[in-house]
């Protein structure tokens, strides 16, 4: 079997040489050079699986070698190292398209670790763990509108790399969905996939539910426990709702990406981990950042490269084949179809939910259909109107201000929670507000 080959370009002949070692005891060939004049005559001579670079060298840098590596030789991931707490620079390399980086002094576990990664760009793995499906059952996103092939194509290009991503867009327009993509798709497809409601949890448990925690470190604590960081060892961590992160939890999250290590509560070492990050919220972090709800620092780790996932609205033309396999699936092999009057009324309706409630919407009229054809009626869809913010049934007259809002905040969480059959994180989504946020509400207002 054919060895590896990787081409290492540093100015500091001790780092190259101990690169170098490090390589070649794991089984892999080297070539070494000094400059980028040098890497890139060694380029053309030799083939490479994957290239090593400094960003400081002595005639360029090593952002204008990976910018010609990734011109002439796309299929080679290119990783960096960087200076210590040079963290502008790693973000830089990262959407020029590098595959990873590393802080000096480098740590010899975390480079082992990138370049088996990186390795496995060149020959994908045939086993998979914790139970992710092989490529041939790998979930899709449906729809042949220009929209949503640039969307598949912009995931296929994320997945070939290391670099954090987040995902932005509506509620239910399927951002878990294109983070498991780029996971499944990616070098690390054979490691966890590890999704997180940041939302969801207590915010007196979080640091113990990201990090781990040591026997005894707190009341309550009565084993060690790992944390969502080493659950995702070698694989990828998804943040879903991201922006509900607390202030202070953003600061620790933003020490572990950046140092690539976390500290468990109770313990005073450091462990290394090695995750990609993928992070979502249905909110605009830019937003969030200008209002000091969200750190300015965290936001440019975690959007180093955007992928906005576009809603229901802007590709109608794609409601058609998308319900058709929705109702598919929901239907368990029962014969029911679509009339086109309800293909019609679908691609009519404005979707405040997306794919979400469109499923939400054929699971009700399958259980509302007395024969196999859903007509338009039992779809029944409600289009919002010019007073969308005020729901039907509501009467306004004669109340003062606040009871006027929480009649509607009432009425629009009671309408959520039936759309989704009482599921109290499904309608949180829906709403566009936290688990946290519709409990609180739900407990003010005496919902049951």
């Amino acid at each position: 079997m054919t060895m590896s080959k990787v081409l290492i370009v540093d100015d500091e002949a001790d780092i190259r040489e101990l690169l170098s070692l490090t390589l070649q005891r794991m089984g892999l060939e080297t070539d070494c050079a000094a400059s980028e004049f040098d890497a890139v005559q060694l380029l053309q001579k030799c083939s490479y699986d994957l290239c090593l670079t400094d960003m400081r060298l002595p005639d360029g840098d090593g952002l204008k070698l990976l910018e010609h590596v990734t011109a002439q030789y796309a299929a080679m991931p290119v990783a960096v190292i960087t200076a210590h707490g040079s963290t502008e620079n790693a973000v830089a390399a990262l959407k020029a398209g590098a595959f990873d980086y590393l802080a000096k002094p480098v740590s010899l576990s975390q480079l082992r670790a990138l370049v088996r990664s990186a390795l496995k760009l060149q020959r994908p793995s045939a086993v998979r763990k914790g139970g992710e499906p092989a490529p041939d059952v790998l979930p899709v996103l449906l729809g042949d509108s220009a929209l949503m092939k640039q969307t598949r194509q912009m995931i296929d290009r994320l997945a070939r790399s290391q670099a954090p991503v987040h995902i932005s867009g509506e509620s239910g327009c399927g951002k878990e969905l294109a983070a498991r993509l780029m996971h499944m798709k990616g070098p690390r497809s054979d490691q966890p996939f590890v999704p997180v409601n940041c939302g969801a949890i207590p915010e007196n448990l979080m640091e113990s539910e990201f990090f781990g925690h040591k026997k005894g470190a707190f009341t309550g604590a009565d084993q060690d426990k790992d944390g969502f960081f080493q659950a995702a060892s070698g694989g990828t961590l998804f943040l879903d709702e991201v922006a509900d992160l607390p202030i202070q939890m953003q600061v620790k999250l933003l020490r572990a990406i950046q140092e690539k290590k976390v500290r468990k509560v109770g313990v005073t070492n450091e462990e290394n981990v090695d995750v990609r990050i993928i992070s979502a919220t249905h909110h605009h972090l830019g937003d969030a950042v200008r209002d000091g709800r969200f750190r300015q620092d965290l936001y440019y780790r975690l959007n180093v490269i955007e992928l906005r996932m576009p809603s229901l609205r802007e590709m109608p033309e794609d409601i058609p084949a998308l319900a058709c396999e929705i109702l598919r699936r929901v239907a368990g092999g029962d014969a029911v179809s679509l009339s086109k009057e309800a293909l019609a009324a679908l691609q009519d309706y404005a979707f405040p939910g997306n794919v979400r409630e469109l499923e939400n919407i054929l699971e009700r009229a399958l259980a509302l259909c007395a024969g196999d054809l859903i007509s338009p009626a039992e779809l029944q869809l409600t289009q919002p109107s010019a007073r969308e913010d005020v729901p039907s049934g509501v009467s306004l007259a004669g109340l003062p201000l606040q009871e006027h809002l929480d009649r509607v905040e009432k009425a629009a969480i009671l309408d959520a929670l039936e759309k989704t059959r009482f599921n109290r994180t499904a309608a949180a989504k829906l709403l566009g507000i936290t688990f946290r946020a519709l409990r609180y509400r739900m407990e003010r207002l005496g919902i049951n």
